[in-house]
């Protein structure tokens, strides 16, 4: 009886374990698939916290703080930032740094699988200490008996694990440069040989009704033109279009232009 009530789990730990679970699952399959580098990121430190939780609930306190102050709060973070300033876009993925690194790659996983899979296969479940005697001279302690004593080659293991991750992320986001950078004075004259844009651009709202930057400059035949205004703006269509009414405008102040020509020759004569 005391066996068999070592292994039960409640109804709550059961339906805690399914929920996370699933939501752990779904998180690392998204950190896979998703085709944007920052979406991936997000995913996998949703798939931290899980885990975190998990720690948790099964009385490693310490390993659940860690897991969210180091991991998903200090190391994901910072891979989430180096991947938004540096700005690695999926086209980027498509490239191969070094070649045959996909193969090589999928070569290493399927590894990791079979040695995961042996590994849980051979371990043994007839002895079931419990928590409170893992944890009788406390969590840290406990921990660090196990991890330097009878893991110590795993713990080693994981560790050179992490800092290959690190010096692959450094490949990924390297960008060599292979010239020196182009002088204001370059810039300009390659502007020139290909004919674009030589002055500054135009300012919004150019003889028109309005000056905010969502209203296209107009040229002198009361249409917009596109140069006044951001590529963003119109890629959102986020532009309000006044040109029928400048137009009306220009309309308006040439009649009036026209009626006093007319009135001053009529005074002249």
């Amino acid at each position: 009886m005391t066996d068999v009530a070592a292994y039960a789990t409640s109804t709550g730990e059961a339906f805690q374990f399914w929920v996370l679970g699933t939501v752990a699952v779904v998180g690392a399959l998204c950190t896979v698939f998703m085709k944007k580098a920052v979406h991936s990121a997000l995913c996998l430190a949703g798939t931290m916290i899980v885990l975190a939780v998990f720690y948790l609930a099964n009385g490693a306190y310490f390993l659940g703080i860690v897991q969210i102050v180091v991991y998903t709060g200090a190391i994901m973070m910072l891979f989430l930032f180096v991947v938004m300033l540096v700005g690695v876009t999926a086209a980027d993925s498509l490239k191969e740094t070094i070649k045959g690194q996909r193969w090589l790659a999928l070569l290493c996983g399927l590894g990791f699988g079979i040695l995961l899979c042996a590994g849980i296969g051979n371990a043994s479940l007839q002895e079931f200490n419990g928590l409170a005697q893992a944890n009788s001279g406390g969590n840290v302690e406990g921990l660090a008996a196990l991890i330097f004593t009878k893991y110590v080659f795993a713990f080693e293991i994981t560790g050179a694990l992490l800092i290959t991750a690190a010096i692959g992320a450094m490949v990924l986001t390297h960008r060599e440069r292979t010239e020196r950078a182009r002088t204001q004075r370059e810039l300009a004259e390659q502007r020139v040989r290909e004919g674009k844009q030589l002055p500054p651009l135009p300012a919004p709202g150019v003889y028109a009704r309005h000056n905010a930057v969502d209203v296209p400059g107009l040229l002198p035949d009361g249409t917009p033109s596109e140069l006044t205004v951001s590529r963003t703006l119109r890629e959102r269509g986020q532009i309000r279009d006044v040109s029928d009414e400048a137009i009306q405008d220009l309309k308006a102040l040439e009649q009036r232009a026209g009626e006093r020509l007319g009135r001053e020759e009529g005074v002249a004569k």
